[in-house]
């Protein structure tokens, strides 16, 4: 059986879908089409500022920017570049997007688990009878230097609880998330329906900042779930394929 649920690139247009919806749109941060007068706003309004390309995956290509004392100061990922003027900022970003079009998001200032950076995964699937449920969760845990903490951009896969335990945040905090972030998958499963047909998985990529507040950065058309393999335990990769079976995810 072929693989079976559809597929959208745009970040942009996944986005507009998310801010439609009243429930979803507290948890999308900021974010606007690149050009240069959203630049400048959005780096007049925060310290720091992502830039991404709309139909990129993987964590690639990603930049972030910073607000310096002497001007700003971007960062691919270990490499780092100042520029005194947003002006300047704003031609070498230019010259790399080329023809390609990119997306300026707010930057998160991500929690940390034993003082590195981490995000979560929120894998939703849909029944055989057509229901979404949210199977699993996971976080990716990134190095302290990168910008992404995507597995291939160096990062390591591990479960929620063992990250959440890594953290400041008290312990009722973990299980509230998770039952926060279940909710929230169900929801974009449902709004990415009223706006698409054909969805049979969905993987959201939420950061929660350092107050403990959830955001979702991206969400995933065809998520990768080949990372849990590095699991010693490999329950979650097992359930995600035992509910995959009936849309042709055997992998």
């Amino acid at each position: 059986m072929k693989y079976k649920s559809s597929t959208i690139k745009s970040k942009w247009l996944k986005t507009q879908w998310l801010l439609k919806d009243p429930y979803i749109q507290k948890y999308v941060p900021h974010t606007l089409p690149f050009n240069q007068r959203n630049l400048i706003s959005m780096l007049d309004d925060y310290t720091s500022v992502f830039f991404k390309p709309t139909n990129g995956s993987g964590g690639k290509n990603i930049i972030r920017i910073r607000k310096t004392a002497s001007g700003y100061q971007s960062q691919l990922k270990t490499s780092k570049t100042s520029y005194s003027t947003s002006t300047q900022l704003y031609r070498d970003l230019n010259r790399f997007a080329g023809s390609r079009p990119y997306l300026l998001q707010k930057g998160i200032r991500l929690a940390r688990s034993n003082g590195k950076p981490f995000d979560i995964r929120v894998m939703v699937q849909k029944t055989k009878q057509g229901a979404w449920v949210s199977t699993a969760l996971f976080s990716k845990v990134g190095s302290p230097n990168k910008v992404a903490t995507n597995y291939n951009q160096g990062g390591t896969i591990k479960t929620f609880g063992k990250t959440m335990k890594g953290t400041d945040f008290s312990s009722t905090f973990a299980p509230s998330l998770e039952l926060e972030l279940k909710r929230l998958g169900v929801a974009v499963g449902e709004s990415f329906d009223r706006h698409y047909k054909g969805f049979h998985e969905l993987g959201l990529d939420v950061a929660v900042d350092s107050k403990g507040r959830a955001w979702i950065l991206e969400v995933n058309t065809r998520p990768q779930i080949y990372p849990l393999k590095a699991l010693n335990d490999k329950s979650l990769y097992h359930k995600i394929l035992s509910y995959g079976k009936h849309y042709g995810r055997f992998k």
